[in-house]
């Protein structure tokens, strides 16, 4: 590929050094890393000279030291703050932004540019994750502070973007290169400059909070209607870990709009766009012209399935700490290996098989849904084929499989219990074509009965992860845009 990110080699990884710095809030996030990516038009270097010079400047790093050690790649950490003092009141009140902005970071996600600038790996940092602040000098009072427990998004509000970095590098071992920022305003705008973005949902969407209101299927976001989708965490019983995986999909969705509409490859669409978005952004005095330039080459032809999307594995979800409140702890085991990867610049995601196609998405995790199988056809040991595939695509298969009750089937059959109707719908996409029975009374436990018309199970994944969950799996972008 093209020469080395000129970025990488003026860092300075002991210590002091000259990176981006900039959007603020996490759905901002996608515009965030829009910024890498929209400079992927080869744009003359007179043009991005223009764009830079609306970049805002905030020095993340200044006095830091006893840093991580960095290793190959670039890292970005990109977070959105909940600022909106540029909207109109007219945006305020339909997109429901009148309460008063926390000054805290909404939304962090960790950016990861591999070597060789053929992948991106981001990892969602939740906002309510437990973290120990070093020693610092309160950014309210202007008083010192000695190390102290918190939540990560507090760190912004008690020491800005330096003790944020701090923070985040303490807890991860990941030497950050550059902090981008963004807010609210710099988010709707960009998503309105590239012609709005295309988000896919297995279920309605309804938040009162935010005003989110979507329906079963496709449906085109305008700026307002995007921070709405990437806000909402009153949709059900996942909450931000719910939340986070609609930000990963936006951005996405983000990345395969600019990628695959022109907007990269048309100089004059390019700059209105990075105009419009940097009109909010704050990034280090180290992200220059000539980077635009060089990651703009680097990152000719990078796509949506060039991303990867993941969240720091959990382990409690739920652990008070005292003058703190509810936190979230990460997995003691797995986010280490997951900062690791980062490190060692590995992809996050296992090699994919191209003829497998991609999951169908569904409502109910798999693993949510149990699962016995009986054969009504005339093939020997169709039950327990499909009941191994069934069990190999998530779902909590139960017992042996068995001989049909309801005789020979033309169609395979799933009965199931009106009060689990959303797990019947789940478990129906892997079963393409099967008959749906409701029989009240039946319990949890869904029954197939499988008839002469199977051909295959389905790969399924879910769209939410389960509250419980430990881990949210990590996905393509091509994975997480709409079919």
């Amino acid at each position: 590929m093209t020469a080395p990110f000129r970025s990488a080699r003026r860092a300075d990884r002991s210590g002091a050094h000259r990176r981006p710095a900039g959007p603020r809030w996490g759905l901002r996030i996608g515009a965030a890393t829009s910024l890498l990516l929209l400079s992927a038009s080869g744009v003359g270097h007179a043009m991005v000279t223009g764009v830079e010079t609306g970049i805002g400047r905030v020095d993340a790093f200044q006095g830091m030291s006893n840093r991580p050690g960095g290793g190959d790649g670039l890292n970005f950490l990109v977070v959105g703050t909940d600022g909106r003092g540029k909207l109109t009141q007219e945006e305020k009140r339909k997109y429901h932004l009148g309460g008063q902005p926390c000054h805290c970071t909404d939304t962090l996600m960790l950016v990861h540019l591999s070597a060789d600038r053929d992948r991106a790996s981001v990892v969602s940092l939740p906002r309510d994750s437990y973290a120990e602040v070093p020693a610092h000098t309160d950014a309210a009072t202007g008083r010192a502070r000695a190390a102290h427990p918190i939540k990560l998004n507090a760190a912004y509000a008690e020491g800005g973007p330096n003790l944020t970095v701090r923070t985040v590098e303490h807890m991860t071992g990941v030497h950050i290169d550059h902090y981008l920022e963004v807010d609210f305003t710099s988010f709707m705008r960009t998503v309105d400059a590239v012609g709005g973005v295309e988000i896919c949902t297995a279920r309605p969407l309804r938040d009162s909070y935010t005003g989110l209101n979507l329906p079963v299927g496709k449906s085109q976001l305008n700026g307002g209607q995007a921070l709405q989708y990437v806000r909402s965490r009153h949709i059900d019983g996942s909450a931000d870990l719910g939340r986070m995986q609609r930000q990963q999909r936006f951005l996405a969705a983000l990345i395969h709009k600019t990628t695959s509409s022109g907007v990269l490859m048309n100089p004059i669409r390019f700059k209105d766009v990075a105009d419009t978005m940097l009109a909010s952004v704050r990034a280090d005095p180290g992200f220059e012209a000539n980077d635009l330039v060089d990651l703009g080459q680097a990152m000719r032809g990078f796509t949506a399935s060039s991303s990867e999307f993941t969240s720091v594995p959990l382990g409690d979800v739920a652990q008070p700490v005292p003058g703190v409140g509810s936190t979230v702890r990460w997995d003691p085991v797995r986010a280490p290996k997951l900062f690791a990867a980062i490190r060692e610049d590995r992809p996050l995601t296992e090699h994919r098989d191209r003829h497998r196609g991609r999951a169908t998405v569904v409502d109910v995790p798999p693993g949510r849904v149990q699962v016995r199988v009986d054969n009504g056809s005339d093939r020997a040991g169709l039950a327990t084929a499909v009941a191994r595939q069934l069990h190999a695509t998530g779902f909590a298969t139960v017992g042996p499989p068995g001989n049909s009750t309801l005789g020979r089937l033309t169609r395979t059959v799933i009965v199931y219990d009106p009060r689990w109707d959303r797990s019947a719908r789940s478990l129906a996409a892997a079963l393409p074509g099967a008959e749906l029975r409701p029989v009240t009374g039946q319990g949890p436990v869904m029954r197939v009965t499988v008839g002469q018309d199977h051909e295959a199970v389905r790969r399924v994944r879910a769209e939410e992860p389960s509250p419980q969950a430990g881990a949210v799996s990590a996905v393509t972008g091509d994975q997480a845009v709409c079919p």
